[in-house]
């Protein structure tokens, strides 16, 4: 049977999380290794500067688990370098609370835990859902699950992985599956200034939660989840431009 290492950035505990165990148990063999506490925008982080603790825990349908004080990316780490008996066959991390599109993978933990799996020669999925007032997080698990499928028939390639996000819709307005681009966040961010006890300054990055570049015709994953769909975006590690590289030939170096 294959093995499926489940992490994320919202939390060992995180009810995300265990909806995406709920819905792989039937496909695999599950080992979850998820940071104690939340590390949402913690960005591809590689803890080196001082030790990780791993500790076992239940979760609330009475699975066990690993938790440490490290990132998704060090759960991922620690998992794979010999804290969990058999490598996994893939990697799947999420199931976020709140979207992960756009810019918004280079700041994500949730697409760290991917990322790290990847670099470490792994295939990996990020899923991601909409934030919303009450998340369900069943469509974006039961995609999964397809997904996860279609990997263990196929494979992906060397160097990539899937990111999937899911909108906040009620499950029978959801429209399917799509294939997506990645799209361009707008942040609306601004700084916050605030004063302690002692009336010295401290800061909060705030601001409203940001939007992207308006898809009409659904291409990217922002306008994917606009029009109702849950979008696949496959991403690679190889950040080169390619366009930008041939032009560096014309310049004066």
């Amino acid at each position: 049977m294959k093995r499926i290492l489940i992490t994320n950035d919202d939390g060992v505990q995180s009810p995300g999380l265990l909806a995406l165990k709920q819905a792989l148990a039937p496909l695999a063999d599950i080992t979850i290794f998820a940071p104690d506490r939340n590390w949402s925008a913690a960005g591809h982080t590689k803890t080196m500067h001082k030790p990780l603790r791993v500790s076992q825990v239940t979760l609330a349908d009475g699975t066990p688990a690993f938790a440490t004080t490290g990132a998704p990316s060090d759960c991922v780490s620690l998992a794979l370098l010999g804290l969990i008996p058999q490598p996994p066959d893939l990697v799947v991390s999420g199931i976020n609370q709140g979207a992960n599109m756009g810019h918004d993978i280079t700041y994500s933990g949730t697409v760290a835990g991917a990322m790290e799996a990847v670099v470490a020669g792994l295939p990996a999925i990020s899923v991601s859902v909409e934030w919303s007032e009450a998340i369900d997080y069943g469509p974006a698990a039961e995609a999964t699950a397809k997904l996860v499928r279609q990997v263990f028939a196929r494979g992906l390639p060397v160097n990539s992985f899937l990111n999937v996000n899911a909108p906040a819709l009620p499950r029978d307005a959801i429209r399917g599956l799509r294939r997506t681009r990645l799209g361009r966040r707008v942040y609306r961010d601004k700084l916050i200034e605030r004063h302690d006890p002692r009336g010295r300054p401290y800061y909060w990055i705030g601001g409203d939660p940001p939007g992207g570049i308006p898809d009409e015709a659904g291409d990217t994953d922002i306008g994917a989840l606009a029009l109702g769909f849950i979008s696949v975006t496959p991403l690679t590690m190889d950040m080169t431009d390619q366009g930008l590289l041939a032009a560096l030939a014309a310049w004066q170096m």
